[in-house]
C-alpha cells in the first residue's frame, strides 16, 4: 500500500510539472493573449503577479544577460521575472518528488535540497537547450540561403533586393525570420552595417558572425559583394563537408559501446546458450 501511495503522489506530482512545464507556460501565455486559453490566462496573470513581486531581486546585468538569451531562443517577448517564477515552481515540484523518492527508499530528507537544486537549474538548462536547437536550424538553412543571396546578387539585384530573394523562395525557418528583422530594420533607416550586426548580436553563432563581418568589410572596402559572397560560400559548403566527415568518423566509436553493451551479449546467448544449456543438463554432444 506504501509502494502503491508513493507512486500515485509521484504520477501526482509529475503531471503537475508538466502542467508549468517552460514550453507549455509559454504556449498557454500565447494562447492567453488571443483569448483562446482561460485557464492560461489565470496562470499567467498568476506568474505576472509573482514575477512582479520579486522584480527588485534581479540585477541590471542578469536582466540584460536573460534577454539576449530570449532573443537567441526567439522569444524576445518573454520577461525575466516569469522565467524566475518558472524556475522557482520548477524547484519546488523537483523537492517534492526528491522528498517523496527519499522517504520511500528510507534516505536521509536534506538530500532533497538537491532536487531543489536540479529543479531551479532545469529550466535554465532546458533555455539553453532550445537556444542551441534553434541555432542549430539556422547554421544548416544558412549555406542554401547564401548560394541563392549570391545568385540573386550576381544576377544584378541590389542587397535588400537579394535579402527579399532569400526571404520568399527559402523555407521558413529561424534565419528568414532574422532576415526579415533585418530588412525591417534597414527599411525603417538603420544602416546596413548595424542591421547586420544586430542579426549576428541576436542569433550568436559564429557562422553568421563571420558571414556578417566579412559584408561589413567589403561594404567598406569596396569590393565586390558578389564575390564576397560566392566565396564565403564555397568556404561554407567546404566547411559543412568537412563537419560531415568528421561525424562520419566518430559514428564506429559511438556505436562501439551499445555493439558492446548490447547487441554482442545478444547475439552470444542466442549462439552459445544452447550449447552451454545442454552441457549444464549433462547431455552430450
Amino acid at each position: 500500500m506504501l509502494a502503491i501511495a508513493v507512486l500515485s503522489a509521484f504520477g501526482a506530482v509529475f503531471l503537475l510539472f508538466v502542467g508549468i512545464y517552460p514550453w507549455q507556460l509559454m504556449k498557454e501565455a500565447q494562447d492567453a493573449s488571443e483569448g483562446k486559453n482561460v485557464s492560461g490566462q489565470l496562470k499567467q496573470l498568476i506568474i505576472r503577479k509573482l514575477g512582479s513581486a520579486q522584480g527588485g531581486l534581479l540585477s541590471s546585468s542578469y536582466r540584460e544577460k536573460m534577454k539576449w538569451k530570449f532573443i537567441a531562443m526567439g522569444k524576445p517577448e518573454m520577461i525575466v521575472e516569469d522565467f524566475l517564477v518558472i524556475q522557482e515552481f520548477s524547484a519546488i515540484m523537483f523537492g517534492l518528488l526528491f522528498l517523496l523518492l527519499l522517504n520511500f527508499f528510507k534516505k536521509p530528507l536534506p538530500w532533497s535540497v538537491a532536487g531543489v537544486a536540479l529543479g531551479f537549474l532545469f529550466p535554465y538548462q532546458w533555455l539553453y537547450d532550445q537556444i542551441k536547437k534553434r541555432q542549430k536550424k539556422i547554421v544548416r538553412a544558412l549555406p542554401y540561403a547564401l548560394d541563392l543571396l549570391t545568385l540573386s546578387v550576381e544576377a544584378g539585384l541590389d542587397f535588400q533586393a537579394a535579402i527579399q530573394t532569400v526571404i520568399d523562395k527559402a523555407k521558413d525557418g529561424p534565419l528568414v525570420e532574422e532576415f526579415s528583422l533585418m530588412l525591417s530594420e534597414i527599411r525603417m533607416g538603420r544602416t546596413r552595417e548595424e542591421s547586420l550586426r544586430n542579426m549576428a548580436k541576436r542569433i550568436q553563432v559564429v557562422q553568421v558572425s563571420a558571414f556578417v563581418t566579412n559584408l561589413i568589410q567589403a561594404d567598406r572596402m569596396g569590393t565586390s559583394l558578389g564575390k564576397i559572397l560566392r566565396i564565403q560560400s564555397t568556404q561554407m559548403r567546404i566547411d559543412r563537408t568537412q563537419l560531415a566527415e568528421k561525424k562520419a568518423n566518430e559514428a564506429p566509436i559511438k556505436m562501439l559501446f551499445p555493439l558492446v553493451a548490447c547487441i554482442f551479449p545478444t547475439v552470444f546467448m542466442v549462439l552459445f546458450g544452447p550449447i552451454i544449456y545442454t552441457f549444464m543438463s549433462g547431455g552430450g554432444m
